[in-house]
């Protein structure tokens, strides 16, 4: 077990670090702060995961394995708590949450988010702010906010978050299986998955934007 001197000094930017000191439960809180809490926009959600299912393998060089399955539920259930978390606080606090932060970013994924609910409509953009840096701390509170109803929030929130956890897992988990001294390659590898977890975003932008372009040739 790690000393709590060790544990005071865990990188919360760094994957790996995070998954040294604080295993799988520390993969359910770090969800649920980066999904709940506005403050927690800048955990490494994506690279967490799949790094976590990498580490499933027994097959790093890092001296650290974690159980599947424990995995997997610890991820599910911080994601999905933290989600409804921030989507009760947007319906109470309305937007004044957003309003007394000072980060750019954070604002930039506010309007992210607004135009992905105007956009999809609420069960589509639920599910695609999953794979969104940012955009999935900041939808939550939003949908409250904007009075998305509590059951359709609830559904789609639960579906795209168990898609999005299982998904970069077992990503993680299949490539640490398959590939020898994969950890060599973690880095480009945690870069790649993030360039992917942005593309259902890009196609349905894509999408959108040809169909506006068809409508406007037929007028």
């Amino acid at each position: 077990m790690m000393d709590p001197a060790s544990q005071l000094a865990v990188n919360v930017l760094d994957a790996q670090s995070l998954l040294s000191a604080f295993g799988v439960v520390g993969v359910g809180v770090v969800l649920f702060a980066e999904t709940g809490l506005l403050i927690g926009f800048f955990l490494p959600g994506d690279s967490l995961l799949f790094t976590a299912g990498l580490l499933c393998t027994g097959t790093t060089d890092h001296g650290l394995r974690l159980s599947l399955v424990p995995l997997l539920v610890a991820a599910v259930a911080g994601a999905l708590a933290g989600s409804q978390c921030g989507y009760l606080l947007g319906r109470r606090a309305g937007g004044a949450l957003l309003e007394r932060t000072r980060s750019d970013r954070l604002h930039q994924g506010a309007d992210r988010a607004r135009d992905l609910l105007d956009r999809y409509g609420h069960a589509k953009a639920i599910v695609l702010a999953r794979f969104v840096p940012v955009v999935r701390t900041v939808l939550n509170p939003m949908a409250g906010a904007l009075g998305v109803p509590v059951r359709t929030f609830s559904v789609w929130q639960a579906a795209g978050g168990i898609l999005w956890c299982a998904g970069l897992v077992l990503a993680g988990y299949a490539l640490g299986s398959s590939v020898p001294d994969v950890d060599r390659y973690l880095l480009p590898m945690i870069a790649v998955i993030v360039l992917l977890s942005l593309i259902p975003l890009a196609s349905e932008i894509y999408r959108s934007h040809r169909a506006s372009r068809g409508g406007e040739s037929r007028g």
